[in-house]
C-alpha cells in the first residue's frame, strides 16, 4: 500500500462528496451498506486490475476499452501503446470515465481528467510497476509506453459480498 494518511483522507472526502452530490436513484443503489470506505478501496484495488476506460473522439463519440491499471496514492494509473487511439483522445480531450468491475460483486467508477505522467519520475510508482509487471517486461518495453493518472472529480463504489 503506497497511500499516505493524507491520501486516504482525500480519497474518503472524494467518496463522500461524490455520494452527497449523486442523484436520488444512484444513492438508492449505492446505499451506505454497499459503499466502500477509502481504506477498503485501497485494499480491494491491490495489484494489477482491469479497468474499462472511456475516452471521446474529436467528434465527441465515446470509445470504451479495457486497460490494465494500478491504484497508487489514491489514483488510477494506466498505460497504453504509444500510437494508441486512447492516448490520442486523452491528449486532446482529457476527460475520462473508468470502472473496475467484478461482476455483481464490485464496481468502482471514477470520472475525471487523465494526465500523462512518466513513472520514472516517481521512484515509488516505478517500483510498484516493476513489482506488478516484472523487471524484465518493465525494462524491455513497458517503461517506454505512455502512462496516465486519472485525477478524479467523482468516484463511486459498490460492493456486494454476495455478488
Amino acid at each position: 500500500m503506497y497511500e499516505t494518511a493524507e491520501d486516504l483522507s482525500a480519497l474518503q472526502r472524494l467518496l463522500d462528496d461524490s455520494y452527497a452530490a449523486a442523484g436520488a436513484y444512484l444513492r438508492s443503489v449505492l446505499d451506505e451498506e454497499r459503499r466502500l470506505p477509502a481504506g477498503a478501496v485501497v485494499q480491494t484495488l491491490q495489484g494489477v486490475r482491469t479497468m474499462v476506460l472511456a475516452t471521446a473522439t474529436a467528434n465527441g463519440e465515446p470509445r470504451v476499452g479495457p486497460v490494465d491499471t494500478v491504484f497508487y496514492r489514491g489514483r488510477f494509473v494506466f498505460g497504453s501503446g504509444a500510437g494508441s487511439a486512447r492516448f490520442r483522445h486523452l491528449r486532446a480531450r482529457p476527460a475520462v470515465s473508468a470502472t473496475v468491475v467484478e461482476g455483481e460483486r464490485l464496481q468502482i467508477t471514477v470520472h475525471g481528467k487523465a494526465r500523462e505522467i512518466r513513472p520514472t519520475d516517481d521512484p515509488a510508482l516505478e517500483a510498484l510497476l516493476v513489482e506488478s509487471y516484472g523487471a524484465d517486461k518493465w525494462r524491455r518495453w513497458m517503461r517506454d509506453l505512455p502512462w496516465a493518472r486519472i485525477e478524479p472529480e467523482k468516484m463511486f463504489t459498490f460492493f456486494n459480498p454476495q455478488g
